[in-house]
């Protein structure tokens, strides 16, 4: 056991700091997620801050942090980024207590340099910062706030203007789904588990996450303290196109599937959103007939759960709540989960059936099945 122990103590992490979107036009995108998901303005850099290259709008709800990088030139490699993925994830970034040490921990594991480490400072202090390159174009930052005062970071400042919808209940970054290519799922699970220390804590097959039509596998990756997991979906033989399959041939590579964002009330959360134009899946109401035989007993109405299409779970530990959005741009690419956990540590596995049926219906919808 205690070699374990020491086996995780090398890369300590306290939580996801931020995730960064490479996106075609940042301001439009921040009004976007400001008026449909609730985010409240945070930190701005762009070119009024001394930076020629990029604009960076970041938006913050509770302990959920989303930045989004526009390029200012199209010969950039964030322009490339965007050309050939549309909108999409390019950073998580996690909080560590020494950036330095995280880069030479991982990179001599194996990892694959991203960012030097390197120190950026101001009148507020200094942030530390390193990266690693993960699956795909996606990259892993290392962020070292303790000695830093400031908005955000030197770079930065505060974002200011006179539109500023209300919050709608988001709370943290519950998980972020990766989607690699064929047979690539355990290359990424060995990264995980080898170069930052996580373990594999759940591994769903083809045979558990399928249906008529399509299969996927999985496998849930969470670092020694569980504050940040990692699922990694690839795709599996099935008669029609599985939705990893619709998104490796949008997205053009692997990439971020899904961000799973934590709320304490899931109907109240949800109503919002709905009410301010995001689209959820939509579930049959069969789903529901048998809800309370399947699950057992839980705290919520069914009526508002079935109305909504919020989708139900039980492990050992308890039972969690969950939805998931349409995807959030014209690829058939990122999508959104959110999700309410009463005691449940799982990952909705008794709902994969019913979610996979209603992701292939919009994808029959669009020709891609």
């Amino acid at each position: 056991m205690e070699s374990k122990e020491m086996y995780q103590d090398f890369l300590p992490l306290l939580g996801t700091d931020y995730v960064e979107f490479y996106v075609g036009n940042a301001k439009q995108a921040a009004h976007y997620y400001k008026t449909a998901f609730g985010y409240q303005n945070y930190a701005y850099s762009g070119p009024e801050t001394g930076d020629k290259e990029k604009v960076s709008y970041v938006l913050m709800q509770d302990k959920v942090r989303l930045i989004l990088t526009t390029p200012l030139h199209s010969d950039s490699e964030i322009a490339a980024h965007v050309h050939k993925h549309g909108d999409g994830v390019k950073a998580i970034a996690l909080t560590v207590a020494d950036a330095y040490d995280a880069f030479e921990q991982t990179v001599k594991r194996g990892a694959k340099p991203y960012m030097q480490p390197h120190t950026i400072q101001d009148e507020d202090g200094e942030i530390r910062m390193s990266g690693i390159h993960i699956y795909g174009d996606t990259v892993h930052l290392f962020v070292e706030r303790k000695n830093y005062k400031g908005i955000f970071m030197p770079g930065f400042r505060k974002l200011e203007n006179s539109y500023n919808p209300t919050s709608v209940g988001l709370k943290y970054i519950d998980h972020c789904v990766g989607n690699v290519g064929w047979n690539q799922m355990n290359t990424w699970v060995s990264f995980y588990e080898e170069v930052m220390g996580f373990k594999n804590i759940l591994t769903f097959d083809d045979k558990q996450i399928s249906t008529e039509y399509s299969a996927l596998m999985s496998k849930v990756m969470s670092n020694g303290n569980g504050f940040v997991k990692f699922p990694i979906n690839e795709p599996a033989e099935g008669k029609k196109k599985s939705q990893v399959e619709e998104y490796l041939d949008f997205y053009k590579d692997a990439g971020v599937q899904h961000i799973a964002i934590a709320t304490d009330n899931i109907v109240d959360t949800v109503t919002q959103l709905s009410s301010r134009g995001v689209e959820f899946l939509n579930i049959p109401s069969t789903y529901y007939d048998d809800l309370l035989d399947r699950i057992g007993p839980i705290d919520e109405d069914v009526e508002p759960l079935k109305k909504l299409g919020i989708l139900v779970d039980r492990d050992e530990e308890g039972y969690l709540l969950q939805i998931f959005t349409k995807p959030v741009e014209d690829r058939p690419t990122l999508f959104f989960e959110i999700i309410q956990r009463k005691g449940a540590k799982s990952f909705g596995a008794g709902n994969f059936k019913a979610l996979f049926e209603a992701l292939e219906r919009e994808q029959d919808l669009r020709g891609n099945l």
